[in-house]
Order: C-alpha cells, then structure tokens, then sequence
C-alpha cells in the first residue's frame, strides 16, 4: 500500500512539472490562439489553432494570475526581456483587446508608432504610399458613401465609417502634449481629450469626471464587451448613468465636461503637460468588411501586444466539427 502511494506522489509531481513546464513556456516564449471569428479570412480561417512567437517582441513574464478564461484573479508586476524585433507593418500579431483585455485578438498590424494613416474608398494609405490588400485579405459588401454614418466609429472627427478615415498620425512613445487651460495640444495643433485620455488609459494612469456631486472613474472596458463575455446585462449597471464608471467615448460625455476631468487626482487646468509613456500601432483584419478592429476602437499599446502569430498547427471547421488537415503547418503571411 505504501508502495502504491509512492507511486501516486510520483506521477503527481511529474504531472505538475510538466503542467508547470507547459505554462511556463505559454507565457514567456509560445502563445497559442485559437481564431473564432472571421476577421482575418481568407489567411486565417476560423477554427484555425494559430502557434505565436512571444520570443520575437521580447519575452515577459506572467503579468496576471487567476483563473483561466474567468476575470478570477489579480494583477501582478512583470518584466519583459530584450526583443529581438520590433512589431512591423504587415506582421500578424496577436494582443489584448484594449477594450477588454481577457480577449485576444489577432489582427494584421497595419501601421507603426508615427505613421500617418488615411483611408480613402476603402484604400489604406500610411505615409502617403498605399498600403495593398493582403494577398488572401477580401471585402464581402458594398463600400459605404464617404457621408454615411456609421456607429461606434473609434473616432468621429477622423472618420464616421470604416470606408473613409481622413489623415491622422499613430501616437508614438516621446509624443509631448502641453495642456493649456485644460485643453492638450501638440505640436501647437489642438488635440481633445476623447483622442488623449484613452492613450493616459492605457499607459496606467487613473483619470475622473468630477464635480461637487459626483465622481465618474473612467476604464477603457467597455460594458458592452462585457456583456459579450458574460452574457448578463448586470454589467451595465455599474456604468453610467446607474454606476460610477465610464468610458472616455461615451456619448453622454460633452466637451464642456472635460473642465472637471482629473488624471491622477490633478485636475487638468492644473496640469501643463502629458507625455506618452509607449508605443502604440493600428492594426486592421484582413476581411475588412467583417472586422472589429482599429477602425472601431483605437490603437493597440505595445504592452497590450503578445506575440506574432507564425503558423496553423491544427484547424478545425467550427461548423462540421471536421479537422482541416490542409490547414495544419500553413504559414502565416
């Protein structure tokens, strides 16, 4: 019996190396993603099991513990290694969502920290010099009218649908904004808040809508995201106007509004300046048409960002449950 029990602590501990070896591996050098959206097709199908590099943008280590798939759990301090690469334009790259960071998406990075970026009918422009359609990228309905308005654009003065985006400039780590009587600037252009505080979002800071009455924290996670991931409409009722978060694009927020805005306890009449502490890209899918990316909610932090996706090594149509034995060891490009 004893012999038996030895046994049993044996397989269980070489069990445990090997799950701990696994995960260990998984958030330091291999991320693996498994696509259940349309969004790339036709170079990544849904269904595919996409195998990422986490070593080429330099290895981290895990910056969150708790309960897998579940919002279980608490932050903790990372660091990240050495990169050997820069994410860059074409790269297919897998990231937290920024608006709720338990997803991941995978999305073609499209643009770089200070690029400049334009879509005119559909044509994607960085830098002046038109970015083409993957080879495997599609568009599956009619282009919109350039007037036509569309809802839950990432941002209303640079483009209201996803067809037709005018000129703006990816934000860059460096970028330095002075605040005058509350109001950003850069470069001696004026910017607005709805642009600048999800980037302060997004590089750690707290920031508040606050008055005599009542104080509105603001969060990048979007209760309607929430809703998708959780399936109740409870989440809603933490937000405003019931709750006390809110999201910097919220409709309900009016420019005059800002005067009361407070970024780490300051209030920005307070403040002089704000300079962004990383690198941000934008990143679309290669079915442009059925792709919830940059285009709807912004800009992709550098720390948001986990790897590069490299090859499909198991797919599996979601609809017949049939594998696609074609599909396995295909690379990415």
């Amino acid at each position: 019996m004893l012999k038996k029990s030895k046994k049993i602590i044996r397989e269980a501990r070489s069990l445990a190396t090997l799950v701990l070896i696994v995960f260990l591996l998984k958030v330091t050098i291999v991320e693996a993603y498994i696509v259940p959206t349309g969004s790339m097709e036709d170079t990544i199908m849904t269904g595919d099991f996409l195998i990422g590099s986490r070593f080429n943008y330099g290895m981290r280590s895990p910056d969150w513990i708790g309960i897998p798939y579940t919002d279980k759990g608490f932050d903790i301090p990372y660091i990240r290694f050495p990169k050997f690469k820069e994410p860059r334009q074409g790269d297919v790259i897998i990231f937290k969502y920024p608006r709720d960071r338990y997803y991941k998406y995978v999305k073609r990075c499209i643009a770089e920290p200070g690029d400049s970026v334009k879509i005119e009918a559909r044509k994607v422009f960085v830098n002046g010099i038109e970015y083409p359609l993957s080879e495997n990228g599609k568009f599956v309905s009619p282009m919109m009218p350039e007037g036509f308005q569309q809802n839950r654009m990432f941002h209303s003065s640079f483009g209201i649908n996803k067809d037709h985006f005018k000129t703006f400039r990816i934000p860059q780590k460096g970028d330095h904004y002075t605040i005058v009587d509350g109001i950003p600037f850069i470069n001696g252009e004026k910017s607005d808040w709805r642009f600048l505080l999800p980037l302060i979002l997004l590089d750690g800071h707290s920031a508040t809508l606050e008055n005599q009455a009542v104080a509105y924290h603001f969060t990048m996670t979007d209760p309607n995201d929430l809703f998708r991931r959780k399936g109740t409409r409870e989440v809603y009722n933490d937000y405003f106007p019931d709750g006390t978060w809110i999201n910097p694009w919220s409709a309900s927020i009016k420019d005059e509004d800002f005067q009361f805005l407070h970024v780490d306890g300051k209030l920005v009449k307070e403040m002089d300046s704000y300079t962004i502490k990383q690198d941000y890209y934008w990143a679309m899918g290669d079915n442009r048409d059925d792709s919830l990316d940059s285009r709807f909610w912004g800009f992709v932090p550098f720390n948001h960002i986990l790897g590069e996706a490299l090859f499909v090594y198991f797919s599996l149509n979601l609809d017949t449950w049939i594998p696609r034995f074609n599909r396995i060891a295909t690379v990415l490009k």
